[in-house]
């Protein structure tokens, strides 16, 4: 989502660094940048002109240490500021501990509502708690239908009532609850269109009736400002306790994501950055300004792998590529584990200087189908083994993968040199990595 924002800040700042000694023109001139990239990436005038000039102050007159560069130490300032401004620190849901617990789910139709409910179910139920989802959207059959749908999906049991008063549903819905034993009631409540008196009091009523631990706002991150706009009104009408920033995989600019915390004052809690039904995660400040600055976010990324990843099997194949024993069966099994982290780019994104090594390079996620086929056409002895793989063997599996000879021929070429690569791997550092040695 701030790859345009990404880039157009590291420009600035690449320029800056240049400069032998800080001056207050320079930095002026580089923050009108800054503050053009912002504006360009959707982020409220206000909050864009207050950032500036926060940034402004404490950067003019700034000392200077010998080792770092100038431009390093505006960096490290918009840095601190977009932290702040993006809310400090890390925000919990709130869960009491006297069960059952309630999370009421609102926003408008269409921002995400009902699949942010089976989510969050999701990660609670991952966490021992059992959860009941509430239908409280009797307007549209779909949503009920969906989130039914989804429930079976997580295997988490969905309350409905079809076409009955949200009001009443919510309660029965929460007294069954307490016969069960739930743990966690998520009321994925209706939305409209637009904001209007009727929604708001049905919503307002559900919320003194529910006395809910958590309100959350379901926040479209494609809508721009327009999502600023949408959580200040639902803020002003029901005083909600956080903001969960929906698809913010997408290719929006993020300028909701910049101005909702100070616009509103409501902490955003979680963001939703994929349509998988485990693409939730906890949204952390400092995590986000390295991001969009261009530092990575390696914290992530070691917590995306430790999900996916046993330290048991990580340790034989440590021990596999020091031996130069790494065969195509273990390259199969990688590429499987590295599916389940999401999107190849968006976890090269998240690698401190990998953003910056790969641009220009494509990540044809077709090309990785790809070069599943061709190992899965061949026999476990050519996989364990692939100096063994000659001519006819290729002509095999070529036909058997519906690729050519010549595919093969790069794809194991390809391979062998990654098999070197990461054997020197501790020795390599990112900056310079050639960006045709992956296979795909």
């Amino acid at each position: 989502m701030f790859d345009s924002l990404t880039e157009k800040l590291e420009s600035t700042f690449k320029r800056l660094r240049g400069k032998g000694t800080l001056s207050e023109d320079n930095i002026k001139d580089a923050l009108k940048e800054v503050r053009l990239a912002l504006l360009e990436a959707d982020v409220n005038y206000k909050v864009t002109r207050d950032f500036i000039k926060e940034v402004q102050s404490e950067a003019v007159g700034i000392t200077t240490i010998r080792s770092v560069e100038p431009g390093q130490h505006v960096v490290r300032i918009v840095h601190k500021k977009l932290i702040e401004l993006l809310g400090q620190k890390a925000a919990e849901v709130n869960i009491s501990e006297r069960p059952p617990s309630v999370i009421m789910i609102c926003g408008l139709q269409g921002s995400g509502k009902t699949t942010l409910t089976a989510k969050l179910g999701l990660k609670y139920k991952k966490k021992n708690k059992k959860v009941l989802l509430v239908a409280a959207d009797p307007y549209r059959p779909a949503a009920i239908k969906q989130l039914q749908t989804l429930g079976k999906q997580v295997d988490i049991d969905v309350f409905e009532r079809g076409q009955a008063r949200p009001q009443d549903i919510c309660r029965e819905a929460l007294s069954t609850a307490k016969k069960s034993f739930v743990d966690l009631v998520i009321l994925d409540t209706a939305g409209r269109l637009h904001i209007d008196d009727e929604l708001m009091t049905e919503l307002a009523e559900i919320k003194k009736q529910a006395e809910p631990q958590e309100v959350l706002l379901v926040a479209d991150s494609m809508t721009g400002q327009d999502a600023v706009n949408v959580a200040t009104e639902f803020n002003q009408r029901l005083d909600i306790t956080g903001v969960v920033l929906s698809k913010l995989d997408g290719d929006a600019r993020g300028g909701a994501a910049l101005s909702i915390r100070a616009v509103t004052g409501c902490p955003i809690k979680l963001v939703g950055v994929g349509e998988k039904l485990t693409d939730l995660e906890e949204f952390y400040p400092d995590r986000m300004a390295s991001r969009i600055l261009g530092m990575g976010d390696i914290v992530s990324f070691v917590e995306k792998a430790q999900e996916v990843v046993d330290l048991k099997d990580a340790e034989k194949l440590e021990l596999k590529i020091r031996k130069e024993q790494f065969t195509l069966e273990d390259f199969y099994d990688q590429m499987q584990q590295l599916k389940k982290l999401g999107p190849l780019d968006s976890l090269l994104e998240m690698i401190p200087g990998m953003g910056n090594a790969l641009k220009g390079a494509t990540l044809d996620p077709k090309a990785m189908i790809r070069v599943e086929a061709m190992i899965l056409s061949m026999t476990p002895q050519e996989r364990g083994n692939p100096s063994i793989i000659n001519g006819s063997r290729r002509k095999r599996i070529a036909v058997g993968s519906g690729t050519s000879v010549q595919d093969i021929n790069r794809m194991l070429k390809q391979f062998a040199q990654m098999r070197k690569m990461m054997k020197n791997m501790s020795k390599m550092k990112f900056k310079g990595l050639p960006k045709n040695i992956m296979p795909f």
